[in-house]
Protein backbone atom coordinates (compact mmCIF):
# COMPACT_ATOMS: atom_id res chain seq x y z
CA UNK A 1 0.00 0.00 0.00
CA UNK A 2 1.55 3.76 -1.23
CA UNK A 3 2.44 6.03 1.51
CA UNK A 4 1.42 9.82 1.15
CA UNK A 5 2.10 12.28 3.35
CA UNK A 6 0.41 15.90 3.35
CA UNK A 7 0.40 19.13 5.19
CA UNK A 8 -2.93 19.96 6.72
CA UNK A 9 -3.47 23.80 8.11
CA UNK A 10 -4.34 23.49 12.13
CA UNK A 11 -8.02 23.75 12.55
CA UNK A 12 -8.15 20.84 9.84
CA UNK A 13 -5.62 18.99 11.68
CA UNK A 14 -7.80 19.92 15.05
CA UNK A 15 -10.78 18.77 13.81
CA UNK A 16 -9.01 15.25 12.40
CA UNK A 17 -7.43 14.93 15.91
CA UNK A 18 -11.25 15.34 17.55
CA UNK A 19 -12.94 12.86 15.60
CA UNK A 20 -10.55 10.43 15.40
CA UNK A 21 -10.79 10.55 19.25
CA UNK A 22 -14.60 10.78 19.22
CA UNK A 23 -14.91 8.04 16.78
CA UNK A 24 -12.18 5.73 18.34
CA UNK A 25 -10.47 5.55 14.99
CA UNK A 26 -7.00 6.18 13.45
CA UNK A 27 -6.30 9.45 11.75
CA UNK A 28 -5.64 7.27 8.73
CA UNK A 29 -8.84 5.21 8.79
CA UNK A 30 -10.85 8.76 8.84
CA UNK A 31 -8.87 9.95 6.07
CA UNK A 32 -8.99 7.59 3.77
CA UNK A 33 -13.13 7.06 4.36
CA UNK A 34 -13.23 11.30 3.99
CA UNK A 35 -10.95 10.59 0.65
CA UNK A 36 -13.26 7.32 -0.83
CA UNK A 37 -16.22 9.35 -0.22
CA UNK A 38 -14.97 12.52 -1.99
CA UNK A 39 -13.81 10.61 -4.64
CA UNK A 40 -17.43 8.54 -5.22
CA UNK A 41 -19.11 12.15 -5.26
CA UNK A 42 -16.53 13.20 -7.54
CA UNK A 43 -17.12 10.19 -9.92
CA UNK A 44 -21.05 10.39 -9.93
CA UNK A 45 -20.62 13.84 -10.54
CA UNK A 46 -18.47 13.02 -13.96
CA UNK A 47 -21.05 10.30 -14.81
CA UNK A 48 -24.05 12.86 -14.58
CA UNK A 49 -21.91 16.03 -16.50
CA UNK A 50 -21.16 13.15 -18.93
CA UNK A 51 -24.68 12.23 -19.84
CA UNK A 52 -25.93 15.92 -19.22
CA UNK A 53 -23.32 16.92 -21.98
CA UNK A 54 -24.25 14.10 -24.49
CA UNK A 55 -26.54 15.06 -27.03
CA UNK A 56 -27.88 11.58 -27.23
CA UNK A 57 -29.42 12.07 -24.12
CA UNK A 58 -33.18 11.89 -23.42
CA UNK A 59 -34.93 14.57 -21.33
CA UNK A 60 -37.93 14.04 -19.35
CA UNK A 61 -39.97 16.90 -18.58
CA UNK A 62 -40.55 17.34 -14.34
CA UNK A 63 -44.25 17.95 -14.86
CA UNK A 64 -44.51 14.51 -16.60
CA UNK A 65 -42.85 12.82 -13.64
CA UNK A 66 -44.61 14.22 -11.44
CA UNK A 67 -47.96 12.77 -12.97
CA UNK A 68 -46.28 9.46 -13.83
CA UNK A 69 -45.54 9.13 -10.55
CA UNK A 70 -48.93 10.71 -8.82
CA UNK A 71 -47.25 13.45 -7.45
CA UNK A 72 -48.85 15.98 -9.41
Amino acid sequence: MPTHSLRLPDKLAHRLEMISKATKRTKTSVIVEAIERHLDEQEDLEIALARFRDPETEWVDHEDVLRELNLG
